[in-house]
């Protein structure tokens, strides 16, 4: 099948690349950055992306991708440091910049001058950043950008802090930032090459056109055609699952969101549903009425074999006086493998089973687990980072069937297997649960409180419509509260007292890479307000959280 080949060099958004692509209908695979590129491997490739990474060309640890990346003669893409890796190796310079260029940039793109010409493929990827060509056309017809004006404008999103002071031989620059730093830059040297470089991200949402430039690459210059499909790749895990797992039991560790119910459903169609084991534990951390939901839901779903584990005295006696959300993520996750181990001695499973994770990639990314090893870590996800579930991945037991989609990827594959789609929407809720919501030191006090005010919140959004009539937790992401470490003084009648101080949090995402904060009519957030403070009578005081992704992340902790 033809594809494109993404050379991972440890960009948080590299596995978005890829999802962008895979949703213009082109099938993609991710390798690490300095993978040796084989005969074998470039089969079926019809252009290569060089991925972004959180290091800098020059320094000596940076990562350097086979040479031969630049003889095979398929087109090349470079994304921010891509490009830098581009042109460092083809003989250019690349520099810190005195003040990083990081958000939302105007970029201005410039089309040839009199007596400049450009290749059909540069033509073409231009096509990308005109504005009068809708990406259907883009993907049906592949035009060329006759109707772009000399010049043009669009907001990019930039993430760099080193930039371009001397291009390769036979680089031209065709776009720049406002700050005047190169932001589009093609190779048309005496032999032109196939060679494109972006220093902006268009794999973001935040990106102008970015699905459009991506499209010009993928389709005008690398001439792909679509044939590629989440139906399609329901079918590769399929048959990926039952090669890998035979005949072995399988045990699932459910946690009741979206993830965990996909990768059961997924299972169960699978596999023989008699092999398949389906674990849920009540952390004492969970949801409000959340193992009630669970066991109806995995009833529903088929399934033969549903073990309900009741950790909650475990867990929270663990978390006791801890503070540090690292230090909880990883009790947690320990505790959890430990009594996990536990309930299949007892449950008399055979040394061969498998553990079955629903982990998804921005798990990963955020664990620094990308394709390659450059990633950084962000923060520890309990089903990613602690040491048993390191032990266990070593050792070759653990599958993450869904650990190259992300949410709304997961979504589509969710109503493909027919699940609920009051399941399939449900709003992400973290492995560690309400203990990193829970700033500061967790107690089963402060965990009721959550829960109610948690309750309180998620249900009148399901309520409370937006003026085109879509309920408002539909329009939103992930919605949920935060209970601070403080308390505020309040009154009460007459009655002077202290009541502990409550964030809500509600954004709007497709990815869950990057994050905008959901802009909630005033009316609404007032009334949820109050009924909080009125309902829940040890929350004395409502915040709302206005800060987006990045700089802040989704969760608190």
């Amino acid at each position: 099948m033809e594809n494109i080949l993404i050379l991972d060099f440890g960009s948080q958004t590299t596995q978005l690349i890829g999802r962008r692509i895979r949703d213009l209908g082109v099938y993609t695979e991710i390798i690490p950055g300095d993978t040796l590129l084989t005969d074998t491997l470039l089969a079926g490739v019809r252009g290569i992306i060089l991925s972004g990474s959180p290091e800098s060309v020059y320094i000596p640890e940076a990562t350097v991708p086979d040479p031969q990346i630049y003889t095979c003669g398929i087109p090349l893409l470079g994304i921010c440091y891509g490009l830098q890796r581009m042109t460092a190796d083809l003989g250019g310079l690349v520099e810190a910049l005195p003040r990083r260029e990081y958000g939302g940039v105007e970029v201005q793109v410039r089309l040839p001058g009199a007596g400049e010409s450009l290749t059909d493929q540069a033509w073409r990827f231009f096509a990308g950043f005109d504005c009068a060509i809708p990406l259907a056309r883009l993907i049906a017809e592949r035009p060329g950008p006759s109707s772009i004006p000399s010049t043009l404008t669009f907001t990019a999103w930039m993430s760099h802090g080193d930039t371009l002071t001397r291009f390769a031989p036979g680089f031209r620059e065709y776009g720049k930032s406002r700050t005047g730093f190169p932001a589009v830059v093609i190779h048309q040297g005496e032999e032109p090459q196939p060679w494109f470089g972006l220093q902006f991200h268009p794999e973001v949402s935040h990106c102008e056109r970015g699905q459009e430039i991506l499209a010009a690459f993928v389709f005008g210059v690398c001439a792909c055609e679509v044939s590629w499909t989440m139906e399609h790749y329901l079918e590769q895990l399929n048959q990926t699952l039952a090669e890998q797992i035979g005949t072995s039991p399988v045990l699932l560790l459910i946690s009741g969101g979206v993830d965990s119910a996909v990768a059961g459903a997924l299972l169960l169609k699978s596999l023989d549903p008699e092999q398949v084991h389906l674990m849920y534990m009540d952390t004492g951390l969970m949801r409000k009425d959340e193992t009630k939901t669970v066991q109806a839901a995995l009833e529903g779903l088929g399934a033969r074999h549903l073990h309900i584990v009741h950790g909650e005295t475990a867990f929270l006696s663990a978390l006791k006086g801890v503070e540090d959300p690292e230090g909880k993520r990883k009790i947690i996750g320990d505790i959890f493998i430990r009594l996990q181990e536990q309930e299949v001695a007892r449950l008399g499973l055979p040394d061969t089973y498998f553990l079955v994770q629903g982990t998804l990639y921005t798990d990963l990314i955020e664990s620094g687990k990308g394709v390659g090893k450059k990633a950084h870590l962000i923060k520890s996800h309990h089903n990613v980072g602690s040491p048993l579930v390191k032990a266990k991945r070593e050792a070759g037991r653990i599958i993450e069937p869904l650990d190259k989609l992300y949410k709304d990827e997961v979504r589509r594959l969710g109503r493909l297997l027919a699940l609920d789609e009051e399941l399939v929407c449900r709003h992400p809720f973290p492995g560690p649960g309400l203990a990193v919501r829970i700033l500061g030191e967790v107690t089963p006090e402060k965990c009721d409180i959550l829960r109610e005010a948690d309750a309180l919140y998620i249900a009148e959004l399901k309520k409370r419509r937006s003026p085109g009539g879509k309920r408002l937790y539909d329009e939103i992401w992930q919605a949920f509260t935060v209970l601070l470490p403080i308390r505020s003084v309040g009154v009460a009648g007459d009655v002077r007292k202290y009541g502990w101080v409550l964030s809500l949090r509600a954004v709007v995402s497709t990815d869950g890479m990057t994050a905008d904060v959901y802009p909630f009519p005033m009316k609404d957030l007032l009334e949820i307000s109050t009924l909080i403070t009125n309902t829940v009578k040890d929350i004395g005081r409502v915040t709302y959280d206005v800060s987006s992704k990045p700089p802040a992340t989704i969760e608190w902790e």
